[in-house]
């Protein structure tokens, strides 16, 4: 079988003779044989899976430079390649999704608690960090409030500055007159200021490079708390008896597992599992993740450094928070519990319960 002409080519592999003629310009496919009388591109007939490849990855909105990384790897690291893109994405969907519904439900005024048979809610808390048993110091921050609820972790040399300055910084939210339209925007800048103070914290340590912090926060709204997360502290929500984990954590091998190139018990043994992609630091991404929980009576709350998710097996955690009622006596349990395995790390907790007022 000869050479084929671009309009035939086109139709075979589903691409456009203006994109064909594009992705020649750029060097990702080039044709078989440019006539050099009528300057028409010709292409071979084994050009053609390359070519399907490419309308493929197009559909799925690769950009043109890794479409062209992709196309020189063998089959499998292909299909890596594309396993990872399509795992960022979702990622990126998941997080325009939140700040979707977040809109939403404040454009829309959505509140349940303000039903008129309903009775205003509240919450009873607890906070408490502890060094652990290896640890010569403590790096973490731990801080509950009326309206505030925060986790810090903090690493490197300024790590204890860091995570204070970082919860520091959001303490003015602890106040009754937030406008709820205006919620979005006061986290935004609110995070900002965290960022900063970390930055000052940091800075005027005597070794800056590599410190920074986690920060895990929960501002309560009357009937709803806005979540802003960065690291890999987590929330739990314990609700009729089931736990559920609300954070989603900023790490390289949470990154692997997303992917697929790691499976969840591969990963609670990886070397590197503490390595983060994001935080509040130099030399890190500081985005962090925000969005919005509808609080139901009897909802239990649980913000904690990884001091006790990765140490305490997670039925453990769930049992803990169901057999005991009083949010201070919780979070010495907690941390009693991580300490008896061995307590590595500093154990920072937070457990909040939703009521009704009196």
């Amino acid at each position: 079988m000869g050479f084929l002409t671009i309009g035939t080519f086109a139709k075979a592999s589903r691409l456009s003779p203006k994109a064909l003629r594009l992705y020649d310009d750029l060097g990702l496919l080039t044709p078989a044989r440019v006539d050099p009388v009528t300057g028409y591109r010709l292409y071979a007939p084994e050009q053609l899976d390359q070519a399907r490849l490419v309308a493929w990855l197009r559909r799925l909105g690769m950009p043109l430079a890794r479409i062209q990384h992709v196309t020189t790897l063998e089959s499998a690291a292909a299909a890596q390649e594309i396993r990872a893109f399509w795992a960022q994405v979702e990622a990126d969907t998941a997080a325009r999704r939140n700040l979707a519904s977040f809109l939403i439900d404040h454009l829309s005024r959505k509140d349940p608690s303000l039903s008129p048979n309903s009775k205003p809610l509240g919450i009873r808390y607890a906070a408490l960090s502890d060094t652990g048993l290896v640890r010569e110091s403590n790096q973490d921050t731990a801080y509950a409030g009326s309206r505030l609820l925060a986790v810090a972790d903090g690493y490197g040399s300024g790590g204890a500055p860091a995570s204070a300055a970082a919860i520091d910084a959001l303490k003015y939210l602890e106040t009754d007159s937030i406008p709820a339209g205006n919620l979005l925007n006061l986290l935004e800048d609110a995070v900002e200021q965290a960022k900063r103070a970390v930055d000052g914290a940091v800075e005027t340590g005597s070794s800056p490079d590599g410190a920074g912090t986690t920060l895990t926060a929960m501002l309560w709204t009357g009937s709803q708390l806005a979540l802003v997360h960065i690291g890999d502290s987590r929330v739990y929500l314990l609700r009729d008896g089931e736990l559920f984990q609300v954070t989603h954590d900023h790490t390289m091998v949470q990154s692997m597992v997303d992917e697929g190139r790691l499976t969840p018990e591969e990963a609670a043994s990886h070397p590197q599992r503490s390595l983060l992609l994001r935080a509040l630091g130099q030399g890190v991404d500081g985005n962090p993740d925000m969005r919005l929980h509808v609080a139901r009576q009897g909802d239990r709350y649980l913000l904690c450094s990884d001091g006790l998710s990765a140490v305490v097996p997670i039925d453990e955690i769930r049992q803990a928070l169901s057999d005991i009622r009083d949010p201070e006596q919780a979070t010495r349990e907690l941390i009693a519990i991580a300490n008896g395995f061995g307590g590595p790390d500093n154990i920072s907790c937070v457990v909040a319960d939703v009521m009704e007022l009196a």
